[in-house]
């Protein structure tokens, strides 16, 4: 045997010959060498193999949760939208509101409402935040502002409404609309033929005949301001409905509240009767306006 060479005997089972395998020492240094880079290698590979499998774990749960996120975006903007679209009819139904109303309506009505809405055809929103998701969470953090400036006008206006139909329900219950007794309408306000001298004189309310005793009810909420005995107008009552507004009621049989107590529409002052200058039982109903008086009909339904 040579030196640095190694002889590997091979015997085969049976009859068959011993052959020998004759190797450098070189060539196995090289084999074994081999065999370990092959070892190393595969153990390196298995190491890379487990971190790209954890890599491929933690990129699976970041896509989640951006895909989860996009979904939120998505979501919030849409209610934005909604917001938008609510807040666009409000202003609409204000501004309808105060045309009715006849109140001032400013023509910077809905001014800030300038922004956000739906996404158009060319930017919808998918490409919008593929484009640039922080862009657009600082875009619908400013529409968010922006639309709860508008919220807070929208709530002063409403509040300012509010008030101005408290008021006008105030007011128009405070309105003698209604009749005071149901009859027969024998004398009508204006000019007329007296039917005691036959004379023209001026008739400053409505005479209304009805049966004697009938009830006599207040056309609006108002506070008593007299009850009287008038040498001409009988037993007489005046209501005082405020703003400017006051009721005389005349002729009558029985006055039935005081002076200073409060009365609300339908509630019965008194009864009809013929008291005072009558020639039958009737009601002398007359409506005065800022110390004027005017035709009754004017404010009965």
């Amino acid at each position: 045997m040579k030196r640095g060479q190694v002889t590997f005997l091979i015997i085969p089972g049976g009859e068959h010959k011993v052959r020998e395998l004759k190797l450098s020492a070189s060539f196995i240094v090289l084999i074994f060498c081999l065999f370990l880079g092959g070892l190393a290698a595969t153990a390196f590979l298995a190491s890379e193999y487990r971190e790209h499998r954890t890599h491929l774990g933690i990129l699976a749960e970041l896509e989640e949760k951006n895909r989860v996120q996009e979904e939120d975006l998505l979501l919030l903007m849409d209610k934005v939208a909604r917001f938008e679209e609510r807040i666009a009819r409000l202003n609409d139904f204000e501004r309808k509101i105060r045309i009715i109303s006849n109140l001032d309506v400013s023509e910077e009505d809905g001014s800030l409402f300038g922004v956000g809405g739906s996404a158009s055809e060319e930017e919808s929103t998918e490409s919008r935040l593929e484009a640039a998701g922080r862009s657009l969470i600082d875009e619908m953090h400013r529409d968010v502002d922006i639309l709860l400036q508008e919220s807070s006008a929208r709530e002063r206006s409403f509040r300012e409404l509010v008030e101005y139909l408290k008021t006008q329900k105030s007011e128009l219950a405070r309105t003698p609309s209604i009749w005071p007794v149901i009859g027969w309408v024998t004398s009508e306000f204006g000019n007329r033929k007296s039917p005691f001298t036959g004379k023209r004189e001026h008739h400053n309310g409505i005479d209304i005949a009805t049966r004697h005793g009938k009830d006599i009810v207040a056309p609006a909420d108002g506070v008593v301001s007299k009850v009287e005995q008038d040498r001409f107008m009988g037993k007489l009552i005046w209501i005082d409905h405020g703003y400017g507004v006051k009721t005389i009621y005349g002729h009558l049989h029985e006055q039935s509240v005081k002076a200073g107590q409060d009365v609300e529409r339908g509630e019965v002052i008194g009864r009809v009767g013929s008291t005072g200058r009558s020639t039958g039982p009737h009601l002398h109903y007359g409506v005065m306006v800022d110390g004027e008086y005017v035709n009754p009909r004017r404010y009965l339904f």
